[in-house]
């Protein structure tokens, strides 16, 4: 019965979604607080266990944590990806004061070189760490198997919508009707096929832990699997400083790629910007060949001769202005250049994009996002773990509970009435 009742604490969207579906489909008779307790004691206890996996890896001599553990077979390609998804936490006004550190984070103080949220800020929202862990398969080329963009990228329509929901600056850029207009029909291209990497096997880490202990936990999890001993090695993010941070410190010899997708928002923003939507398009249609084709300066080239031609933004100008929507293309392309060798990527079998790692933040923020959901530290740690779980091939929860009925003496602890 435990096993059902975390599962469907799990799975369900909520406690109380959980006790429906498990009255009106099983015989249990539970209440909504028996399946949150329940849940948050299993969570509690797979938390212990990945805490003791992570202190573990730690004390491990140096050069034993760059090598596969003894007993694992590496796999032949393996991809690490992070990112962050958002949840609310009603008593962080008293961790910040009593405990800076949520569970099981062992460091008390936020480094100062990881880009962490304020402890004092005002609100419920906050940040929760989320990280993939991918067996892939793909052949390796000697020459690059699809030099020319594919058309998808090239599509009028597709495009400003797909700016649109990564990039506020990218929406501004699209937003008049001579934009629509000018993009309204794809472009006229044969359709050039790209075959991604497939995936084989994946395994989820998330936490609520700040970074410099999401760090190694993630680095452990990737290590038990052999992700350090595989012939081919990638890490793929977005922008974010923390996934680079991430990648030197413990993935430093992974390929880093650059997701394309955030480049290509970059891309468009920037050709938009202060231009006549029937030039920008072609100006865009131009960049982004040259970003697939791993091209990276001619870009660079002319997005310093943009911002001549728009001047410098001034200090407090609205980040959608077409001086300071170019003036961030030129930073990110420029920070990520060493990141963005797309073609080469392409002949080692590598994968370009993150979309698989926003998929996995959607699905866990479908148990612990909503606007009237409302987590504990403790709480949300262990409801993270198990939707981890739940969420990874190799069902690691069917193996706990073979592992807790092993150990399990047959007596129950009772707490005498005061």
């Amino acid at each position: 019965m435990s096993e059902q009742l975390t599962y469907a604490g799990v799975l369900c969207r909520s406690f109380a979604e959980a006790h429906d579906v498990l009255t009106h489909l099983t015989e249990l008779s539970v209440t909504v607080k028996q399946i949150e307790r329940l849940t948050g004691r299993i969570g509690s206890e797979r938390v212990a266990e990945r805490e003791a996996g992570r202190a573990a890896f730690v004390a491990l001599p140096l050069a034993d944590k760059f090598a596969a553990p003894p007993g694992v077979t590496p796999a032949e390609l393996v991809v690490v990806m992070a990112d962050g998804g958002r949840l609310q936490i009603r008593d962080w006004a008293a961790t910040a004061v009593n405990d800076p550190a949520p569970p099981g984070d062992s460091t008390a103080m936020p480094e100062p070189d990881w880009d962490e949220e304020p402890v004092g800020q005002t609100g419920h929202w906050r940040e929760d760490k989320i990280g993939l862990l991918l067996t892939m398969h793909s052949s390796v080329s000697a020459e690059d198997p699809c030099p020319q963009v594919p058309a998808c990228f090239l599509d009028g329509v597709r495009i400003p919508q797909l700016a649109q929901q990564l990039k506020t600056t990218a929406k501004a850029a699209a937003d008049s009707d001579d934009t629509a207009a000018a993009v309204a029909q794809p472009a006229e291209l044969a359709e050039t096929t790209y075959q991604p990497p497939q995936v084989q096997r994946r395994q989820v880490v998330a936490s609520r832990g700040r970074w410099p202990a999401f760090a190694p936990l993630l680095a452990s999890a990737a290590w038990s699997l052999g992700f350090q001993g595989a012939s081919r090695r990638a890490f793929v993010g977005d922008g974010s400083a923390n996934n680079w941070r991430l990648q030197r410190r413990f993935f430093g010899s992974f390929v880093p790629i650059l997701d394309f997708i955030h480049a290509l928002s970059y891309v468009y923003a920037a050709a938009m910007a202060g231009q006549q939507a029937v030039r920008g398009w072609a100006c865009y249609q131009r960049w982004i060949g040259w970003v697939w084709q791993g091209q990276v300066s001619q870009v660079l080239t002319e997005l310093r001769q943009r911002q001549v031609e728009v001047g410098l933004p001034d200090k407090g100008e609205a980040a959608t202005s077409p001086r300071q929507v170019v003036a961030g293309a030129l930073t990110y392309l420029s920070n990520h250049q060493d990141k963005m060798k797309y073609d080469e990527y392409r002949r080692q079998g590598l994968p370009l994009t993150s979309s698989l790692m926003e998929s996995v933040v959607k699905q866990i923020n479908q148990r612990v996002k909503g606007t009237e959901k409302f987590w504990s530290e403790t709480g949300s740690e262990a409801v993270l773990q198990l939707r981890a779980d739940y969420l990874s091939d190799g069902e690691p929860l069917a193996a706990f509970w073979k592992r807790r009925q092993a150990t399990a003496t047959g007596q129950r602890r009772y707490c005498r009435a005061a």
